[in-house]
């Protein structure tokens, strides 16, 4: 969705990754780029990628596709456990009713009918062969792991974990005879950044004092070990010398 919203509708599978000199060589037209105009007109932006057209929607069609993506994402956000809200297949389809609402808005004509968008819309996306087919799994092929153990479908959540309801867990789905998967990382991606960011910081400050050899410090005030001292017997800025 959010290359829609930045580059237009999808080009025909003959069209995409070729330059605009081997797509005039070769003598091919997007039928569907004159019949797939955007509400409000479009803002050419090129597709490096080179699988759409490039012919984007204006700013304000723009957000409203990139405000019903945010929305729709917070449907289904992890957030929700934190709120206490359990996530339904009803708030599934409400989430995709909402972006199925915001293409019909910025397209009154409809997408392309190869349009991976639209597809998945109209639930025809065949995701055969591809890398995100990998990330489908059928519920008969679904196997429920937790803390490294298999979850029985006969049994009761209760059984592994107790009857204490405020439990909070963190369940894993599995196709059927891959084992157990992968344990999450002690700590998450961005705290991991941030712990090399900082020991980075901290080694670039040693390479300064290493490289810095001026001893000039040592006269300064704050460097006196005995100014502390000093200034609770109240003899400081005491002054020798004649008057």
């Amino acid at each position: 969705m959010e290359e829609l919203a930045e580059h237009g509708v999808y080009l025909p599978y003959n069209m995409q990754g070729l330059t605009d000199e081997q797509i005039e060589e070769l003598k091919l037209k997007d039928e569907w780029a004159e019949k797939c105009v955007p509400s409000g007109g479009s803002v050419f932006k090129k597709d490096e990628i080179g699988r759409r057209n490039g012919h984007a929607p204006n700013e304000k069609m723009q957000q409203v596709i990139k405000k019903t993506i945010e929305e729709a994402k917070a449907l289904i956000s992890r957030k929700q456990v934190q709120a206490n809200v359990c996530v339904n297949m009803e708030m599934v389809k409400d989430a995709l009713d909402q972006l199925r609402g915001a293409v019909m808005i910025v397209y009154p004509m409809g997408l392309p009918p190869h349009d991976p968008i639209r597809m998945e819309l109209e639930d025809k996306e065949d995701l055969s062969g591809t890398h995100a087919g990998l990330e489908v799994i059928e519920e008969s092929e679904a196997q429920l792991w937790w803390a490294g153990k298999e979850l029985n479908e006969t049994k009761l959540l209760s059984d592994y974990i107790g009857k204490n309801e405020k439990t909070t867990i963190i369940v894993k789905i599995q196709k059927k005879g891959q084992g157990a998967p992968g344990r999450e990382p002690l700590i998450s991606h961005e705290e991991q950044k941030q712990m090399m960011l900082y020991y980075y910081r901290k080694q670039e400050e040693l390479k300064k004092l290493e490289e810095d050899d001026d001893d000039s410090f040592l006269n300064a005030e704050w460097a006196d070990n005995h100014a502390l001292k000093r200034q609770f017997h109240g003899v400081k800025d005491i002054k020798w010398g004649p008057r």
